[in-house]
Order: C-alpha cells, then sequence, then structure tokens
C-alpha cells in the first residue's frame, strides 16, 4: 500500500480557495435593510397563502408563482433587484406540490413507462412481452442509466440543467391515447414543457418539447443542447455475441446510414441527422426528430472490459442535439421507439427505421431484405423455428446446386486432360513460357479452363456472407428452441467447463462440432478432387501441403469461434455441408460420366474454338515473351 504523505502546497491552496470563497461570500451577503425587506416579503407570502388555502378548493390549489416573490421596485437597491429576479425566475418549479422525488406511472398493452418528477424524463422502460436470458422482464431504462437534459442559459448568465428541475406531471387523455405532461414551470403561464403522447399497442411514442413565455427568461442566442445517454444493459447469454451487435447506428443528410465503431471508443460530428439508434442487438432505443438536426456529436464507449466476467452493462451510447428556439421559444417534435429490433415491427414507421439492422452493406443486404427475410417468414409461420431453418438451407442448397454442377464438371474436364497436361509439361520442363502456352490452348480447345470451376463459385460468395449476416439479426429466432439448443439465437451448451479457454469460453456447443465435422468430410472430398485435377508441376507439393493444412483449419475455426455464436447460424452450416456433401456424392456418381467427358473433349479439340479478347490477349503477350526471350537466348550465344 502507499504511504499517504502530507502535500504543503495542496494544504495552502485549499486554504486560499476556502478564503477566497469566504471572501466572496461576505461580499454577495445582503445588507440589513435588504434582509428585513425580504424577511417582510415573506411575512407578506405566508398570510396571502393562508388566505388562499381557505378560498380555493381541494381540486385545485393555487401553487407559488414567481410573481408572488414580489418584483423589483422603484428604489430598491441592484443587489435587492438581483435577488428577487433570482428568486422569482424558475423558483417556482421548487414550490410545486409535486416538486418531490417521486413518479408517474403509465402501462400501455406493451409498455410499462415511469416518468421522474426530477428530470420529467423516463426514468423506467421495461418491454412487457420479453425477457431476457434469465428470464427478467426486458428493461431498456431502469436504475439511473439513462440521462436525459437540456441545458438552458438564462438571461441572468446562468445554466440550467433540466435533469435537476422538478416537472409537475398531468396525465389525461386524447381519444384512445394518453398523454403524459411534464411542466418545468417559472409560473402558470410560463414554463418548459416534455409532452408524451401513448397508444395502446405501440412501441413508437410522440414527444415534444415545447415551452411558453420563456422568452425573457432564456438567452436563445446561446446554444441550447439536448443532451441523451444510456448505458445499455446486457440482456444475452453470450456477452461476446451480444455486445458485437450493440451499436449507435444513424441516420444522416437525407438517407445516408453509419454506425459508430463496433469496439473501443467512437466519436463523430454529423450533420442533418433524421434519426439515432441505440441498439441493445435485439432491442433498440430510437429518437426520430420531426425535422433533421443541423448538427449532432454522437459517441460510444464499449463498457465490457473482461468478457469472461460477468457484465450489467455493454456499451455506453451519448448524443449532444441543438434544440430549435424559435423567436426565443422551444417547438421541438421527435418520436421515441422503445421496442424489439425487429424488421417487421419497424417497417411500421418512418424514415427507414428497419435500416438500424445490420443486414449487410449493398448486395448482401438486399439478399437479406428480398429473398431470406420474407423466405424464413413463411416458413416459420408453419413450421417449427428450427425445422424452417433445415427446410431453408435444402431450398437455397438446391437453388445453388448448380454451381456445385459446374464445379465439379471444370474439375473432372481436368482430371481428364491432366496426362496430356502433364505430358506437355515434360516436353517443355526447360521452357515453363511454352508449356503454359500449349497447356492453355489445350483447356482452350477441350473446353476446360480452370476459371470455369472458380467463377461459378464466386456466385456463392454473396449467399454465403448475407446468411452470416442474416442469423444475428433475425429477431424471431430469439428464444426460440430447438432439440437440444434452448436458444437459436444464442449458443447452445451440452457441457459447461469448470474454466474459461481464450476465444471458445466456458462452455461446450455441439452445433459448432457437427458443423466442423461436415466441413472436414467436404473439404476433404472437394480437395481430393482438386488435387487430381491439378497437373504435376514444379512447387506442387507445398500447394499440396497447403491444401492439406485447410483442410483441418477451417473446421477448427468453426469449432472455436462459432462457439459463442448463435446455434442456428451453427444449424444452417452443418445442413448446408451435409447438403453439400450429398450433391457431391451424387454428382460424381450419378450425373458425371468421365468416359463421355472425355469423348467430348476429343470431339471439341477438332473443332476451331474462337478465342475472346481476354485470351487473345494472353496468347500475345505469351508470344511477345517467348520471342524476346528466344532473342535473349541468341544474343547471349
Amino acid at each position: 500500500m502507499e504511504e499517504k504523505k502530507f502535500d504543503l502546497n495542496s494544504i495552502i491552496g485549499f486554504i486560499l480557495i476556502f478564503g477566497i470563497l469566504l471572501f466572496m461570500m461576505w461580499q454577495n451577503a445582503p445588507s440589513p435593510e435588504e434582509i428585513a425587506e425580504q424577511e417582510k416579503q415573506e411575512q407578506l407570502e405566508a398570510e396571502k397563502k393562508a388566505q388562499e388555502k381557505q378560498t380555493t378548493s381541494n381540486e385545485s390549489t393555487k401553487v407559488t408563482t414567481a410573481e408572488d416573490f414580489s418584483a423589483p421596485q422603484p428604489g430598491d437597491s441592484l443587489k435587492l433587484v438581483d435577488l428577487k429576479n433570482k428568486l422569482g425566475a424558475f423558483a417556482y418549479s421548487s414550490t410545486l406540490p409535486s416538486a418531490t422525488d417521486t413518479y408517474t406511472t403509465v402501462e400501455t398493452d406493451v409498455l410499462d413507462l415511469k416518468f421522474s418528477n426530477k428530470g420529467g424524463f423516463l426514468s423506467e422502460v421495461i418491454l412487457k412481452e420479453f425477457v431476457d436470458y434469465d428470464s427478467i422482464p426486458i428493461a431498456l431504462i431502469q436504475n439511473g442509466n439513462a440521462a436525459f437534459n437540456i441545458t438552458l442559459p438564462t438571461t441572468d448568465n446562468r445554466i440550467l440543467n433540466t435533469e435537476d428541475k422538478y416537472f409537475e406531471p398531468t396525465v389525461t387523455k386524447n381519444g384512445d391515447n394518453t398523454v403524459v405532461s411534464m411542466k418545468f414551470k417559472a409560473s402558470e403561464s410560463k414554463f418548459l414543457e416534455y409532452r408524451y403522447e401513448l397508444k395502446s399497442d405501440n412501441y413508437m411514442i410522440d414527444f415534444s418539447i415545447r415551452s411558453q413565455g420563456l422568452n425573457t427568461l432564456v438567452n436563445s442566442s446561446q446554444d441550447i443542447n439536448l443532451d441523451w445517454k444510456l448505458k445499455a444493459f446486457r440482456h444475452d447469454q453470450s456477452i461476446t455475441y451480444e455486445n458485437r451487435y450493440t451499436r449507435l447506428t444513424y441516420m444522416y443528410e437525407g438517407d445516408k446510414i453509419d454506425k459508430l465503431a463496433q469496439m473501443g471508443e467512437d466519436e463523430e460530428d454529423i450533420e442533418e441527422a433524421r434519426w439515432l439508434s441505440y441498439r441493445q442487438h435485439f432491442f433498440s432505443s430510437i429518437l426520430v426528430a420531426d425535422k433533421p438536426f443541423k448538427k449532432a456529436t454522437i459517441a460510444t464507449t464499449d463498457l465490457v472490459q473482461d468478457e469472461e466476467v460477468d457484465t450489467v452493462f455493454t456499451k455506453q451510447f451519448a448524443s449532444k442535439l441543438p434544440l430549435t428556439f424559435n423567436g426565443g421559444e422551444a417547438d421541438n417534435n421527435f418520436q421515441l421507439y422503445f421496442g424489439p429490433t425487429d424488421s417487421k415491427v419497424l417497417k411500421q414507421y418512418e424514415y427507414d427505421l428497419e435500416e438500424s439492422i445490420p443486414f449487410g452493406w449493398g448486395i448482401f443486404g438486399w439478399i437479406n431484405k428480398a429473398l431470406f427475410i420474407p423466405l424464413f417468414g413463411f416458413l416459420s409461420s408453419f413450421l417449427p423455428y428450427g425445422i424452417a431453418i433445415i427446410v431453408m438451407t435444402i431450398l437455397i442448397k438446391l437453388m445453388m446446386s448448380f454451381v456445385q454442377y459446374k464445379q465439379f464438371l471444370s474439375q473432372a474436364k481436368l482430371r481428364v486432360l491432366k496426362p496430356e497436361l502433364d505430358a506437355i509439361r515434360e516436353k517443355h520442363k526447360d521452357n515453363k513460357m511454352k508449356a503454359q502456352q500449349e497447356t492453355m490452348a489445350l483447356q482452350n480447345k477441350a473446353g476446360a479452363s480452370p476459371l470455369a470451376g472458380c467463377l461459378p463459385g464466386l456466385i456463392q460468395l454473396p449467399v454465403f456472407y448475407a446468411l452470416f449476416m442474416f442469423f444475428p439479426t433475425a429477431f424471431d429466432l430469439r428464444q426460440k428452441s430447438f432439440l437440444w439448443a434452448d436458444d437459436l439465437s444464442s449458443y447452445d451448451v451440452i457441457a459447461e467447463l469448470p474454466f474459461n479457454i481464450p476465444f471458445y469460453g466456458d462452455h461446450v456447443s455441439l452445433f459448432p462440432i457437427l458443423a466442423a465435422i461436415a466441413i472436414f468430410f467436404y473439404m476433404k472430398m472437394t480437395t481430393g478432387q482438386q488435387m487430381a485435377s491439378q497437373p504435376t508441376q514444379e512447387g506442387m507439393p507445398d500447394m499440396s501441403k497447403m491444401m492439406k493444412y485447410m483442410i483441418y483449419f477451417s473446421p477448427l475455426l468453426m469449432l472455436v469461434f462459432f462457439n459463442q455464436y448463435a446455434s442456428g447460424l451453427s444449424l444452417y452450416y452443418f445442413i448446408s455441408n451435409l447438403i453439400s456433401i450429398g450433391i457431391m456424392i451424387v454428382i460424381k456418381n450419378y450425373i458425371l460420366d468421365e468416359d463421355k467427358i472425355h469423348a467430348q473433349i476429343q470431339v471439341n479439340k477438332t473443332k476451331p474454338k474462337k478465342q475472346n479478347k481476354f485470351q487473345k490477349k494472353m496468347a500475345q503477350m505469351m508470344e511477345q515473351a517467348e520471342q524476346q526471350k528466344q532473342a535473349q537466348q541468341k544474343r547471349k550465344k
């Protein structure tokens, strides 16, 4: 333990500061005349209150107003004028009958809400229809994890923070909707109001910030900012998995969508911000502006320091947003969304809120939105969710089976040509350029280009990546069980480990093991086919060794990194590779006939083959290179 030492400089500094404070208090202390005047006003006020208490009804209680503190009069000293102004301006709210640390609770069909009289904002938001991994109702705001504050510069050069002020609550009805009004008052006719309008079965709340009569009290020439902060609660079983998909996403400059960094700290200044989404993986808190914020400063901080330790929060979000005060009065309209990060729900609202879900950029997102989401939604409407994943996987693999057929056909052609290609390389073993020319010529005549097998394979990449993005964002999979998996949106557990393995975790998931086994056998089969079709050449043993390593490396990656991922995704890879193995066996044993392929190649070789521009260009380049090489050899001789 570090020994504590006296710091003489610090002690002297504290003494000086304390002395300065005493001097300032003495300078600002009211004179005896001012104190007498203040006591007189307080006595008059007390008498006036007693009279009003006798004349008012129980249903309507008149509360103290700023005017009751007595306006400055001619002949008052400057200190007395300043004192009266400070007592009057914004003193009203601290004398309200409701100005206590109490709450106003409102319930809808989908939300349990608690409004704090202090600060006027929501102190609790609970989603009634959902629970977390530990069967506790989902709370987006609770126990002080959110802050909502407006900084108000006053005309007497002070800064008021609304989070420290008391608001007067009123609950009324507007048709079937519930209206909650929270007013921070300077008087009955001068106030700042937060107005919330709630629909019974809706996650979206109409929210407005407006003022009345504050133009003489608020200095609107200075910046008036709204600060909205939120610490995101952990709701999922896997901290790693949830934190990966917990991010601040926003729309700005028309229809641009972007997000802050996934890890660490990040801060951005953006313009024309339409909405901000504090996404907590499967649940979101979204602020939508009726008119875009001219500018905004947004920030995120990763709060998960150690994923092995149980944590309450994943990330902290913060936004500083400018408010508009036209003619010195606030008039800002918003919407607040507290609900599931579900594309079906978010599509019901304006401004493309479903784009806050990471479907993938470009074509990957388009494939998800146009194909996989509707397809899975249809299948899961009448099938159990695990079965729906299997059926969707089968349909996708059948749709992509032509790609595998093209790949196998190309490999079969190369395998048939292998003796001839090996003979060419042996014949021109001292002239690699000539060997390459004759190899390309033979492959071109036979219609057996190696690229013919690669290009169809590239078609699978967008589908592969789109599905990789689909499963982590599929809200319908959340807490849906299948076989031994309790939750298809989280990892399955067949054994708990008494220790934590880096990158792997403290549990064993079975679906990634099954997927790794299936990938191993699939790669062993495909790699064997590829090696058999490759011509023998220098450097081939090294390539063969690398391909053999890949047979073991890819399943190992699946086994380790997918142990923390959604079991639905591992289920897809398991079924997908099983089907690929089946398709491969069928194509090899029942569809492709190497004797027929050989006969067709011999026919193709006799036909004149027209080269495309790329092939012509490659041939010309090789011929030029060969001529240059021969010229160099002649000069050496």
